[in-house]
């Protein structure tokens, strides 16, 4: 690239007015951006059909996450679909599967009738209430809700307490005396023991529960404790005590419950009693802590002063945290609805609900670095929500991945998913060897790479005794037979013996990955590594075929199970597909994990034009392509499909990329309470959102974005780290989406034919202008144009432009 030391007489006159008019135009749109952005965001967006998002109040990357909890889908706490509430808690997590996930000592406010302490409900299911649908507030920030008799919520956050206000109807009950109770249990009911302690004396001004439960992970091994300390104040206590099962009394103040014959699930918890009539609201602050209980009390007394427990100022700062995270981005949104644009300002918000800042807050050991956690799971949050944050909040990206190696450095192992504090499920590879090297090959500094390389080898040479948690399972095998075998016979370590197939693909990209990081630190490995990363080819079958109801689908070569002496066993491509049953570890454990061997055929990142060879050409693979996304058997709600979307680009086709893009937005990915075609995975489906609509979409472990036109007339992100403003400008933008194919393109100034940049485009300010049509044209469609493969082009010096 010429400098503009090169571009003289009118060239530079009118260059240097497009930078100062686009510069202009930047900063007027950021000022309106700055005002307005947040009336976007719709946290109930996948609040229901199994979006499992969470709804309620968050800081950016907050630990404490308060919302209503109710008895329907309540993965994530609260959910749209009409069930009831049953409580209020402050912890959760967002958009994950299996079982729900904390939801610890939830709240819950009462007026018992006849102003008698046993008459209020005390038990999950008859405490239950509906809660008035048109009654639901959420915005960043910010949670309210009215229950069917009358009580009005809110509540708000800090980074490690929340606020919960209740207002009490008057009526004829307006006399008797509101009740706040706690329940020592979770979401899943997990609790094994858990002690409470009462603090309240009739005719104080403020009473406090305080103490701690030992619970199960939703999704992991192990038990973590969590401490709580709550504070409520409003009124004048009348009394205050304990209750069990459907009883309560105001003596002893002191509580230890534990599972009881044949792991009885036993119902307590405690209660604070306020006279009444009341003269106002009453308040709750709930503090947590995996530490102690007394760090619980701290971190709401430091976070959220007492007792007047100001709710509009902590609702204002976190709405201004909101603000300062979303900022980078601006859009002109060319006459697109509002629809779309609340998709897109919701999905940017829920990228930073997870994973959680639990700095300060780690039970197993003390550290300089950051701590973070709810990386639920790494496997779904390296492909394409990781990535984004590294666009949009490089800084918390950095911490991110501080934290994961300083994980390693302490536990000796990378984690392939943790909550709770407590170590995940692995669901294939070794997935955050992916997420440090898109962080070494997107320049995140202040990383220290040679322990992260330490980090990495170790998941590739070393099988941990339980690699069920971390690590990889069969590296005996891979190293000796260079495929993970069907039925291996593995005695250095124990896990789900299955997946064979997934596992082979995955650990062939993770070596990959650690190739690029080996050459980049002049290590003599990256040559070893980078031929591993060729494994994939030993499990292809080229003359397997598929049928779908006894018809043969007419494409032949899939990935299939082979044995340890080298024969082959079989897998139909369609089983665990939507066409099939569902496969994940703990329902039908196959050799492709929640992915049929269909849609495994394409996860080859770093050597796609290998694939599309093997596969029988471009047209064939496209066909192939097609024929998958159409025939029902991709499954759009899980990640390993994100990227086929954008596979024609390393055909020479990247405009059926666009189209396949716009097949799947916003059909299955819009603003509509069960606008998610799956569970949210911690911000994987608003991600692949994001990137669809910025209009360049990631191939994590490698600097390369695949480039689309934006679902705006124009998208700048100004980078937190360079201050430099990058630029998409659709030329002939239409809001009815007709001009979806790029005709040419225009980088900084010159033209540019390659269907793909690099991440140097954020960092440095670029700016591409697309002009676009409604029909393909030969733009991006040579070979000097498509992304680099292993196999084709240099993947060790990627450069674009």
């Amino acid at each position: 690239m010429k400098s503009l030391n090169h571009i003289i007489g009118s060239s530079f006159i009118l260059f240097a007015a497009y930078l100062i008019s686009n510069s202009q135009a930047v900063h007027i749109r950021k000022r309106a951006n700055e005002s307005n952005v947040l009336k976007y965001v719709d946290p109930l967006i996948g609040s229901n059909s199994g979006g499992n998002v969470f709804a309620g109040a968050t800081l950016p990357y907050g630990m404490a996450k308060a919302v209503a909890d109710v008895d329907g889908e309540n993965t994530g706490g609260f959910s749209t679909d009409g069930s009831r509430i049953t409580g209020f808690s402050a912890m959760h997590d967002s958009g994950t599967g299996g079982n729900p996930s904390l939801g610890n000592f939830p709240i819950f406010p009462q007026i018992c009738p006849g102003d008698d302490i046993n008459s209020c409900k005390f038990p999950i299911g008859q405490r239950a209430t509906h809660y008035k649908a048109d009654s639901i507030q959420a915005r960043p920030g910010y949670f309210a809700i009215a229950l069917n008799n009358g009580i009005e919520a809110e509540m708000t956050v800090s980074e490690h307490a929340a606020l919960f206000r209740f207002d009490f109807p008057s009526g004829n009950d307006s006399a008797s005396s509101p009740l706040i109770m706690l329940d020592l249990t979770d979401l899943w009911a997990s609790r094994q023991n858990a002690s409470i302690s009462v603090e309240a004396k009739a005719g104080d001004t403020e009473g406090r529960i305080r103490g701690n439960g030992t619970f199960l992970p939703s999704f992991g091994a192990g038990s973590y404790v969590l401490h709580f300390c709550l504070d409520v104040a409003g009124g004048r206590v009348k009394d205050s005590g304990m209750w069990v099962n459907n009883r309560a009394g105001t003596e002893p103040k002191d509580l230890f419950v534990t599972r009881g014959f044949n792991l009885f699930y036993l119902e307590a918890g405690g209660f604070i009693r306020f006279e009444g009539p009341l003269s106002g609201k009453l308040n709750a602050r709930m503090g947590v802590s995996f530490i102690s209980t007394n760090k619980a009390c701290r971190n709401a007394e430091d976070e959220i002063p007492g007792p007047e427990f100001d709710f509009d100022v902590l609702r204002k700062k976190a709405e201004d945290a909101w603000h300062a995270k979303l900022s980078p981005i601006t859009i002109e949104a060319g006459a697109v609805n509002e629809s779309m644009q609340t998709n897109f300002w919701s999905a940017v918000y829920r990228t930073m609900i997870s994973p959680q800042d639990y700095t300060g807050e780690n039970p197993h050991w003390q550290s300089s670095e950051p701590y973070f956690d709810s990386f639920y799971c790494i496997w779904d949050m390296w492909r394409v929500q990781l990535p984004f944050l590294t666009i949009i909040d490089p800084v918390f990206q950095t911490k991110i991945v501080r934290s994961l190696v300083d994980i390693y450095k302490h536990r000796g192992w990378l984690p392939d998913c943790s909550m709770s504090t407590t170590k995940g499920w692995t669901q294939g590879g070794s997935n955050a060897d992916n997420v440090l090297v898109d962080a070494y090959v997107k320049n995140l500094t202040g990383i220290d790479w040679e322990l992260a390389y330490k980090a990495i080898v170790n998941d590739a040479e070393n099988e941990p005794l339980e690699w069920s948690v971390e690590g990889r399972g069969g590296l005996m095998s891979w190293k000796h037979l260079n495929y993970i075998p069907y039925l291996d016979y593995d005695y250095l370590g124990f896990g789900t013996n299955s997946r064979s197939i997934s596992r082979t693909l995955e650990y062939s990209y993770n070596d990959f990955c650690l190739s690029t990081l080996a050459n980049g630190l002049g290590k003599d490995t990256a040559t070893k590594y980078l031929s591993r990363a060729g494994n994939w080819l030993n499990l292809y079958k080229s003359d397997q075929k598929s049928l779908i109801n006894g018809t043969d689908t007419g494409f032949t070569g899939f990935f299939q199970p082979k044995y340890m002496n080298g024969t082959w066993g079989y897998q139909d491509p369609i089983a665990c597909s939507p066409l099939a049953s569902f496969c994940s570890l703990t329902s039908n454990p196959s050799e492709t994990f929640e992915s049929s061997a269909w849609e495994y055929m394409f996860f080859v990142p770093h050597d796609v034009r290998r694939l599309i060879s093997l596969l029988g050409g471009p047209d064939t693979f496209l066909r192939r392509l097609d024929f998958f996304h159409t025939s029902g058997l991709a499954d759009i709600g899980n990640e390993p499909v994100f990227l086929t979307v954008y596979m024609p680009h390393y055909a020479g086709r990247p405009g059926l990329s666009a189209k396949r893009v716009h097949s799947y937005i916003p059909s299955r990915f819009n603003s509509s309470t069960n606008g998610l075609p799956g569970n949210d995975d911690s911000g994987a489906m608003a991600s692949f959102t994001l990137f669809a609509c910025i209009g360049l979409f990631p191939n994590p472990g490698q600097n390369v974005y695949f480039i689309i036109p934006p679902f705006f007339e124009s998208i700048s992100i100004t980078s937190p780290i360079t201050n430099k403003t990058a630029t998409v400008t659709n030329i002939n933008f239409d809001k009815q989406y007709k001009n979806i194919y790029i005709q040419s393109a225009i980088l900084n100034g010159k033209p540019y034919s390659k269907n793909w940049i690099t991440h140097e485009f954020f960092t440095k300010g670029w700016t591409l202008e697309l002009t676009l049509g409604e029909t393909e044209s030969d733009w991006g469609t040579k070979e000097e144009d498509l992304p680099p493969s292993m196999s084709v082009g240099d993947v060790e010096n990627q450069v674009a432009f």
